[in-house]
């Protein structure tokens, strides 16, 4: 019998596990199939609190889970296949085995949608990214591509226009998705042009490691078009990881995780940090943030039930 699993090991679970261990919880952390979260594909990390030089992403992310086991925390490799929710204690399944808990933390994070292609994934961290706010002062007076159409693209757009010499954003459809007063904000801006009707095909160069400039394909005739471009954003959009809850917990209509008064789900006893019920800021230190919220709230938990 656990006092508490973390399902997840990202900056919230990791934060998590830290608190939780320091309270002698002795906190089971499940790392799930994206070990570290999506900081395992940022190369440098500059605003992180504490780093002044920045920190690579996965070194950050090992100095967590370092920091963590030496607590305490009890980190498996694994993949949590199914969780039953129903009554206490909660049952855990991760492959043939079923593990049984007082408390439950969920941080499985978000996915960013992706667009497919190899190119995006070889060069993602070393050009491409999905995350502006994070990696936006990299790309100083250069070229960008944005890649989408809807509020959270143009939010991107116009801030890196703070950064970048143009914005270019491409969108699959001759009008905007996005509200009118952000599509207004985006039209105005002289450092930022469109190109509609047209989809990134590809993203060169995979041989040089960094992004040089991308092949838009017209939806319309299928005529190719180069670019030049040193930096790519993919804004289409998150998913969270919550396929695991539905029906179980709250869920808002994005998917994302409900909470109330600090980490609390629907469910007393679960607590949910970071990305998997956090759609605004998906910052690593939002993340550790509410991280710590849910390892203190689970511990007030386990004390009122006497556990």
């Amino acid at each position: 019998m656990r006092n508490v699993i973390i399902i997840g090991s990202g900056p919230a679970g990791l934060t998590a596990a830290l608190y939780a261990a320091r309270a002698n919880l002795a906190p089971l952390v499940i790392e799930g199939l994206e070990s570290g979260g999506q900081l395992m594909m940022t190369t440098m990390v500059e605003n992180f609190p504490g780093y002044k030089d920045g920190i690579m992403g996965p070194d950050l992310m090992g100095e967590m889970r370092a920091q963590s086991e030496r607590f305490g925390a009890e980190i498996v490799s694994g993949h949590v296949t199914a969780v039953d929710l129903r009554s206490t204690p909660f049952a855990v399944q991760m492959g043939g085995e079923t593990e049984q808990t007082r408390s439950l933390i969920i941080s499985t994070g978000a996915s960013a949608k992706l667009l497919g292609l190899s190119s995006e994934r070889t060069l993602m961290g070393h050009g491409v990214s999905t995350c502006a706010t994070c990696d936006g002062y990299f790309f100083r007076e250069k070229p960008i591509v944005v890649v989408g159409g809807g509020d959270s693209a143009l939010e991107e757009a116009i801030f890196l226009t703070k950064f970048a010499s143009h914005v270019t954003v491409v969108h699959r459809r001759e009008r905007l998705r996005a509200s009118k007063i952000m599509q207004d904000k985006a039209f105005g801006n002289p450092k930022i042009s469109f190109e509609w009707s047209s989809e990134l095909a590809e993203i060169k160069d995979v041989e040089q490691g960094v992004v040089t400039g991308v092949v838009l394909r017209s939806l319309q005739n299928g005529d190719a078009k180069e670019l030049l471009a040193e930096g790519v954003f993919i804004a289409i959009g998150h998913t969270p990881n919550t396929s695991l809850f539905r029906g179980q917990l709250e869920l808002d209509a994005n998917g994302y995780i409900e909470v109330g008064r600090g980490s609390r789900t629907t469910v007393s006893g679960v607590f949910a940090c970071g990305d998997v019920q956090d759609h605004v800021y998906r910052q690593a230190i939002t993340a550790a943030g509410s991280g710590c919220m849910a390892a203190i709230d689970a511990e007030r938990y386990l004390e009122s039930e006497g556990s």
